[in-house]
């Protein structure tokens, strides 16, 4: 490894002529860049691709997702949205958003571009997994994946009860075919064994 000294370097840099090889963690901490799609390609400190748009400060300007200060020009370690031109952030701070937001939701915490923003930031070597945002993996979004199950007719006429249903005829539970927040026996709401569709009073 060209920043250890140590054996066990299997990541080499992918400039032309550079023979250069370093271990993932000591090249993340060195300035290395690793791309992770297409050829998963690496680079050295040397090497390493740098951003190239046209972009100025106004003043001390502050990394748009911590409001820490951020380097007077684009570096490493300080980048900004090629599209606006104006969110400016810090290398680990974009990091740490990728990996909350994931490949559907990772954009330009600014202007929310994610046409221009996405390649850019991925060929820096910011990780993009493609997996569903952090904050939908939770228990906070469990609610809206569960589908409404009792009838809310004024007088339920079933037996059994407003949350049991059958898969056919009159105990059939149809849903609002427009929120689909309400349900409805058939026969609660005085309709066909066939009917195939319903509104709430309140739709």
């Amino acid at each position: 490894c060209y920043v250890c000294g140590k054996r066990g370097a299997t990541i080499t840099c992918q400039g032309k002529k550079c023979k250069r090889s370093f271990h993932f963690p000591c090249g993340l901490e060195n300035g290395c860049i690793s791309q992770f799609f297409g050829q998963h390609r690496s680079f050295c400190q040397e090497h390493r691709p740098a951003q190239t748009v046209q972009a100025h400060q106004n003043g001390q300007t502050s990394c748009v997702i911590c409001l820490e200060h951020v380097e007077e020009k684009l570096s490493y370690q300080t980048m900004v949205c090629p599209n606006c031109r104006q969110a400016w952030f810090h290398r680990g701070c974009i990091q740490q958003q990728a990996f909350h937001a994931g490949l559907l939701c990772f954009r330009c915490p600014q202007c929310n571009d994610r046409e221009k923003f996405l390649p850019e930031m991925s060929s820096l070597g910011i990780q993009v997994p493609a997996r569903q945002p952090a904050w939908e993996a939770g228990v906070g979004f469990t609610d809206m994946y569960q589908r409404h199950s009792q009838c809310n007719a004024s007088l339920c006429l079933y037996a059994q009860g407003r949350e049991q249903a059958e898969e056919e005829g009159p105990w059939y539970l149809l849903l609002c075919s427009s929120c689909a927040a309400k349900g409805t026996h058939r026969c609660c709401s005085a309709l066909k064994d066939s009917a195939a569709t319903w509104e709430c009073e309140d739709c």
